[in-house]
């Protein structure tokens, strides 16, 4: 299914889909929404542009459009468009991608 948002993250942000939180256990125990951390793993849903550092240098994203990544626990910023949430993080936030 293609996501047709109308956003697009500034220079240096990432727009992320967050991975749902998992409702039962490997041993099939359910879980209450309460229970658990939110996950740090999402799909990539959008790039920013190369971000331009105060001593000129540019990082560019380490990931491209459709990864699925590691973030920073504590990193991004969450949204709600149309009752989804998405998270907006910095390319620094990005820990790792996964195979």
């Amino acid at each position: 299914m293609a996501l047709k948002l109308k956003l697009k993250p500034t220079a240096g942000y990432i727009l992320l889909e967050p991975q749902e939180a998992a409702t039962k256990t490997a041993s099939g125990i359910l879980l209450p929404e309460s229970a658990g951390e939110k996950p740090q793993t999402g799909k990539v849903i959008a790039v920013g542009r190369d971000e331009v550092m105060e001593n000129g240098a540019k990082r560019t994203s380490p990931v491209k459009v459709g990864d699925k990544v590691v973030y920073k626990k504590w990193g991004g910023n969450e949204i709600k468009i149309e009752g989804k949430e998405y998270m907006f993080v910095k390319f620094e936030d990005i820990l790792a991608v996964q195979a």
